[in-house]
Formats: C-alpha cells, sequence, structure tokens
C-alpha cells in the first residue's frame, strides 16, 4: 500500500455512544461507571475506537452491540469532537452517536458485565471529558428529529397507551403537551393503529393499547406531534 500521508500524524478515532432509554416513565441515559484508566471510577458514556476494517457506522453499531447486545437500533451521528486536550489517554478525535434503544429488549447481564447503569437524564452526575457536551447536543438534536419523524416509537414497547405516548414525547421535548390537542392529532395519524388489546396496570377500566404502523407511516410521510 502506498503511505502518501506519512509525513502526517497519526492519532485515534473514537467512538462514543449516547444511548437512551425511556424508563418508568422518565428519559434516561445509560452509563457506565469506569473501571479502567484513564479516569477509572468516574462515569462515562460507552465508547471504543474504530478498527482498521470497518467503518466509522460500524464502529458505533459494534460499541452499542458489545453494551446492550442489540443490533438494528436507531442511531444517529451527534458529530466528531477533537479538542486537542479531550482524553489524557492521547489524542483522540470521537465521533458521537445518540441511539433510542426499547428497554424491554436490551441485554441485562451485558450491561452488568460493563459496570453500566440507567441514570434519569435530569440526574446525570459529572461525565468524564467533553461527555457532556456530547449528551447536550443529542438531545437538542432528538427534539428537532422527534418534530418531524417518528423516532419516538423507538423509545416505546411495541404496544403503549396514548398517555405513555404523552408522557414520552413530554419528556423529549421537555415541557407538557394539552391532553386534548394531542389526542387529535393522534386520531389523524393512520399509523398509530388502535388494538383490541387493554392495558389494566392502572386502573381497573383499563386503557387502549396502540401500536405503530411503519408501513402506513411510509405511504403516508407527515409527522408532527
Amino acid at each position: 500500500m502506498n503511505n502518501y500521508y506519512s509525513s502526517n500524524p497519526r492519532f485515534y478515532v473514537g467512538i462514543d455512544c449516547i444511548i437512551f432509554g425511556f424508563l418508568e416513565g422518565e428519559l434516561s441515559l445509560l452509563l457506565l461507571q469506569r473501571d479502567f484508566e484513564p479516569a477509572r471510577g468516574e462515569w462515562s458514556l460507552m465508547g471504543g475506537f474504530v478498527q482498521e476494517d470497518e467503518s466509522v457506522d460500524d464502529a458505533a453499531k459494534r460499541v452499542l452491540a458489545e453494551l446492550t447486545g442489540l443490533d438494528k437500533v436507531y442511531m444517529e451521528q451527534v458529530g466528531a469532537f477533537g479538542d486537542v486536550q479531550r482524553d489524557p489517554g492521547g489524542r483522540v478525535v470521537s465521533v458521537a452517536y445518540y441511539a433510542l434503544i426499547n428497554i424491554d429488549e436490551y441485554d441485562r447481564e451485558l450491561v452488568r458485565q460493563h459496570n453500566a447503569y440507567w441514570v434519569n437524564i435530569d440526574e446525570v452526575p459529572p461525565l468524564i471529558f467533553d461527555h457532556t457536551e456530547m449528551v447536550r447536543k443529542a438531545r437538542a438534536l432528538m427534539r428537532q428529529k422527534a418534530a418531524t419523524e417518528p423516532i419516538g416509537f423507538n423509545l416505546l414497547p411495541k404496544l403503549f397507551t396514548l398517555s405513555q405516548l404523552q408522557n414520552l414525547y413530554e419528556v423529549i421535548y421537555g415541557e407538557p403537551l394539552d391532553k386534548r390537542n394531542f389526542r387529535k392529532r393522534v386520531a389523524e395519524m393512520n399509523y398509530i393503529e388502535k388494538t383490541d388489546k387493554i392495558d389494566k396496570t392502572g386502573s381497573r377500566r383499563g386503557a387502549a393499547l396502540y401500536q405503530f404502523n411503519e408501513k402506513a407511516y411510509r405511504e403516508a410521510p407527515k409527522f408532527k406531534i
């Protein structure tokens, strides 16, 4: 292989994953308490390094799968973080991604092995390096995308109540939504389908369960909650 760039410096390309979940009605972040240096004992995002035989996107999918056991997860690139002094372990440019996962589906044993925990988004402890900035940018991107595309359904179980759906979008946007207007908009979306199943965990009467029909959405891609 010709080494055209040998006169230039070499350094590491890292991956950091901002993993969101919807846990007990709250938006949560999956964090790990590091048992390795640098910054042993401190809180961080899940990360790794791009290998020679993989793309940046593939590296992000691998890092996510190593922690959660999940593939085919909704992921979006947040951006590159390359401050010269950002990582005391060496010169590292990190590419951050945020992911939305269903908390009913991930591999809890893998998460335990990585010393990782779900933390309420409003109670996130101080994070290492520039990880707090990564989380801030990821939340902003998620809010923007959730306003025009149904990405929020990646955080819900396959069957959900309208109250769960409204609660989800309230925590994504960080503000309450009018119940009447919300349900009116949902009723206009033929890709949010009412099923014949009832959730009775909240009351004796119960609440109807709904599901997201991706095929119907693709045929009528108009979305705004």
